[in-house]
């Protein structure tokens, strides 16, 4: 939706007209994850950006995003061909970059095989995260902590070096409590937007509890306004949910979630929309809401077709 520049905040529309000028860049901020020493980019670069690019081109995507500061890169095997292609661009890379990776399996032998595939497909030997992926029920949460369970291979493998921290990512604040009632994760990995948050009150009891406890709160959705309206084209074809893809939408959606605070988030997994998210953090774009465009956020979230109830 257009926003009119008088609602802005004067220092983001400088940091703008820096941006739409093309001046100088300015280094990638990094945010301590969680209660370790690790630094991560405020940005991260989501596997599916290279999923059903060519080789060339994810070689291309994953060198510029590294020669900006970007250092830390998430995957899944569920993200098409995500996995082969990431694997050989951020090879020459891998030591200086924080690698996270997930699984779907919620039993140990499950979980210990598409480990070691992840492993083996993303040329290397170990994860710095590696995490239970889209927990939506506590059925899950219990068959993944029980006997057999997909968290003793996790553990193992944690043991046997070839995985740094654990966390998990969730779609329910039911299944988010219940993961963090049976385990001192190191991270989450949960939605984080403006239009949830304010219309439907999803993530406020997730996100004060991750923070009470000190583990690393990473955001997905940042950039997320509404389900796709029915009969709509998808411009964005990876994005299961409509973006907010304009310059001022999309910073608003950024701002908000940066400053809750945490310590990294994904924008959607278009190479556009990805650098678009990156272009606005390298000029310094991505400051704190004022009071006025708290009640804009607010107007557009009352208007919004959540995609989470």
């Amino acid at each position: 939706m257009p926003i009119h520049e008088s609602v802005l905040d004067p220092a983001y529309l400088a940091a703008k007209e820096r941006l739409t000028a093309g001046k100088a860049r300015k280094s990638l901020p990094k945010r301590q994850y969680g209660r370790t020493k690790e630094k991560l980019s405020i940005i991260g670069f989501g596997g599916m950006v290279v999923m059903d690019v060519t080789p060339k081109e994810s070689a291309r995507f994953v060198a510029e995003a590294v020669e900006r500061g970007v250092n830390y890169f998430d995957v899944a095997p569920y993200y098409g061909n995500a996995q082969q292609r990431l694997g050989p661009a951020l090879k020459p890379y891998r030591q200086n970059c924080f690698l996270a990776c997930k699984t779907l399996e919620r039993d140990a032998a499950g979980a210990r095989k598409e480990l070691h595939q992840s492993l083996k497909l993303l040329k290397t030997d170990y994860f710095d995260l590696y995490q239970l992926h889209a927990l939506t029920d506590v059925d899950e949460v219990e068959q993944a902590f029980g006997p057999g369970g997909a968290m003793e291979a996790i553990l193992k493998a944690q043991q046997d070096g070839k995985v740094r921290y654990i966390g998990f990512s969730a779609h329910s604040e039911e299944a988010a409590h219940a993961a963090m009632d049976r385990f001192d994760f190191d991270s989450i990995l949960f939605p984080l937007s403006f239009p949830i948050w304010i219309k439907t009150n999803f993530g406020p009891s997730v996100y004060q509890r991750a923070k009470k406890s000190g583990i690393g709160i990473l955001a997905i959705k940042p950039m997320a306004h509404q389900v796709w309206p029915k009969g709509s084209r998808r411009k964005w074809k990876k994005t299961f949910c409509q973006p907010f893809d304009d310059i001022d939408s999309a910073a608003l959606g950024l701002r908000f979630t940066l400053h809750l605070p945490v310590t990294a988030m994904f924008p959607p997994c278009h190479w556009e929309l990805f650098k678009m998210a990156l272009d606005l953090a390298q000029a310094g774009a991505l400051v704190p809401l004022n009071a006025g465009e708290r009640k804009l956020i607010a107007k557009i979230a009352r208007k919004a077709e959540p995609i989470f109830p």
